[in-house]
């Protein structure tokens, strides 16, 4: 699918960018072959392949799930400009 400079010039109106004529052609060049590379990907036989979340096979080392510190509830209430019965008090934002 190949861009003609109106069409990037649309785009630019539309997002209310300001593109001389030479940028329009540029990037209706850099779109126009970003979309052909896209239609070669989408021409890949994908069937069997499976879904990876990590292309390397290792693994990461967590920490153990401990508590480090104890409840400061009561600090850190103590110090809230508003609280009441154990929940802060925040400024109506919505209607």
């Amino acid at each position: 699918m190949a861009l003609e400079n109106a069409d990037i010039e649309k785009i630019a109106v539309l997002a209310r960018l300001q593109l001389t004529d030479n940028d329009a052609s540029d990037y209706a060049n850099s779109i126009s072959s970003i979309l052909e590379l896209m239609e070669q990907m989408q021409q890949v036989d994908t069937d069997g392949a499976t879904p990876l979340s990590n292309p390397h096979d290792a693994t990461q080392r967590l920490r153990k799930d401990e508590v480090t510190c104890g409840n400061q509830r009561d600090a850190f209430m103590a110090i809230a400009p508003a609280s009441e019965e154990g929940l802060y008090l925040v400024p109506k934002v919505i209607d």
